[in-house]
């Protein structure tokens, strides 16, 4: 049976994705058999597992860092919002359907046994179990049909480290506040408080500690100061997305659309020397690119809607124009063509028309693709020569097909490691370029991470781009390739020394040792005494 602690936090980006992560590489460097969980997430950046289902990327990153292959047991219930109102509520990784916020909380409580049946997976497979929670715990208007913090540490009966954010302030405040809005067998629950992202010297944080510790008879078992670690970031809250300048070398642009999905996608893109990625989300900002991307998004029909209402349609269509390559990912490879149907109602019924960049047109359709993929660029196509023959790998999700209508080529070719003889189609178009090689768009997330993709990329970019000359950066086909692998073990390992230096390990063995003993004791004796009630016999 598996040992569980449980990772809440006093508010959204406290920190518990980030701490969770640490600790799942810690317990997996010291011989432990380890694996995360979150009982419901919300994020539109998900991930397609071995098995084709759909999972939040956050446990992702932890289960790479606890190094195990990521299953669905470990975010049994994925909530991707389509409007500010309502998401597609996926469980177990295949879609439940679309609900209401209001739909929703009545009848999440019925989901239950499914994370139920995720924990005793995990609990039958690994040694610990590293939970995390969502948001705040002391949500007092949420607290009765609870299933992602303090109901799931009540469930698992897992001890539980409360994480505060102080460089956003207040965290003394939103430690106590959170700790004394919980009722008394939760407060007893908290076995541990950590300060989050802290800038100076700790000791001046002391008389501070002591105070907390006594206001909420809560140990404080760490302070982890800002660090530079380099991990994927969850959701739209990340500050990556915040960047607008146009920096040194390569200028990409991608377009951050209001419901933008997976931008992980173009971590690799971020992290290399020579190019300089921004998000842009007005048309003042796009200015004169060397490349512009569009990614996926949770609606495509919502979001090609606003590029029209901001103009920047008219910009992007004018950059095309002017000769600036152009590539989709997902659904922006969906936007790039000239029409897009709807006719069961899967985003918005009907028909609209595309960017008309690619000559091809996208129908939704009620089954949603998942698949992880292995693919290939062609070789001889007109305009991709930089690409040409390398190996990609990731995974497609989407909710519609897309047709050729006769002015565009396919450039992907997918590979199925059962076939000795190269590689077959899927049954459906992954890719399109256009005739000159100018545009192009995939439905592979992950085209960019494969030991090679980015300078490949990068090389078709800046050879494509008008503003810059071809070669000046990526023309040697000898510099040494980019491992977004091993980049990301590095930052893992990274994350587990600052992790083990700034917080009692000690301390946290002990109450993953310890466990809710008294509480299972207390609720023991209880259950009895309620039994022996019933029977007529005395307490």
């Amino acid at each position: 049976m598996a040992k569980y602690i449980m990772v809440q936090g006093t508010m959204s980006n406290s920190g518990k994705s980030f701490v969770t992560a640490a600790l799942c590489r810690i317990f997996h460097q010291d011989g432990y058999r380890t694996a995360p969980f979150k009982s419901q997430n919300m994020a539109l950046n998900s991930f397609v597992t071995e098995e084709g289902l759909e999972m939040g990327r956050a446990q992702v990153v932890q289960a790479e860092a606890a190094g195990i292959r990521p299953c669905v047991a470990m975010n049994p219930i994925l909530l991707k919002p389509t409007s500010h109102m309502g998401s597609q509520v996926i469980v177990n990784g295949e879609i439940l359907g679309n609900y209401s916020a209001a739909e929703y909380y009545k009848m999440k409580k019925s989901l239950i046994p499914e994370i139920k049946k995720a924990l005793k997976k995990l609990d039958e497979e690994y040694d610990i179990v590293v939970i995390e929670g969502a948001g705040s715990p002391a949500e007092i208007n949420l607290k009765e049909n609870d299933i992602v913090n303090m109901g799931i540490a009540r469930l698992a009966k897992a001890p539980v480290l409360l994480v505060g954010d102080i460089d956003r302030g207040g965290v003394f405040a939103s430690l106590y506040g959170t700790v004394k809005l919980l009722d008394e067998e939760e407060q007893r629950m908290i076995k541990g408080l950590i300060i989050n992202k802290f800038r100076g010297d700790v000791k001046l944080l002391e008389p501070g500690l002591q105070m907390i510790e006594e206001k909420t008879d809560v140990p404080v078992i760490g302070v982890i100061p800002m660090g530079d670690i380099d991990i994927e970031e969850e959701d739209s809250l990340a500050e990556r997305l915040e960047k607008r300048e146009k920096g040194a070398g390569l200028d990409v642009a991608v377009i951050r659309l209001p419901h933008i999905s997976n931008f992980t996608d173009f971590a690799v893109l971020e992290r290399m020397d020579g190019i300089s990625l921004r998000y842009v989300s007005q048309k003042e900002e796009l200015l004169e690119p060397d490349c512009l991307i569009l990614p996926g998004t949770k609606n495509t029909m919502a979001d090609l809607k606003w590029l029209c209402e901001t103009e920047l349609e008219r910009e992007i269509r004018r950059l095309a124009a002017s000769g600036v390559p152009v590539a989709g990912i997902c659904g922006g490879f969906q936007m790039m063509g000239k029409e897009l149907k709807d006719p069961y109602g899967v985003e918005e019924e009907g028909e609209q028309e595309g960017l008309g960049l690619l000559d091809c047109r996208t129908v939704f359709t009620r089954e949603k693709v998942r698949t992880q993929e292995k693919a290939r660029v062609r070789r001889g196509v007109r305009g991709l020569e930089a690409l040409s023959g390398q190996e990609l790998e990731g995974y497609e999700i989407h909710m519609g097909l897309t047709e050729n209508m006769g002015g565009c080529r396919e450039f992907l070719d997918i590979c199925k490691e059962q076939d000795e003889t190269g590689c077959k189609e899927n049954g459906w178009i992954s890719g399109l370029c256009s005739l000159e090689g100018r545009v192009w768009g995939a439905y592979l997330h992950g085209f960019f991470d494969a030991p090679g993709a980015a300078e490949a990329f990068a090389r078709w970019a800046e050879g494509q781009s008008p503003h810059k000359k071809a070669g000046s950066l990526f023309q040697d086909r000898e510099r040494t390739a980019f491992s977004w692998k091993e980049y990301k073990e590095r930052e893992y390992d990274r994350l587990a020394d600052l992790v083990r230096q700034s917080v009692d390990m000690k301390e946290i063995y002990r109450i993953l040792e310890t466990g809710l003993e008294e509480q299972q004791e207390e609720q023991e004796q209880q259950e009895k005494q309620e039994e022996q009630e019933k029977e007529g016999q005395p307490g």
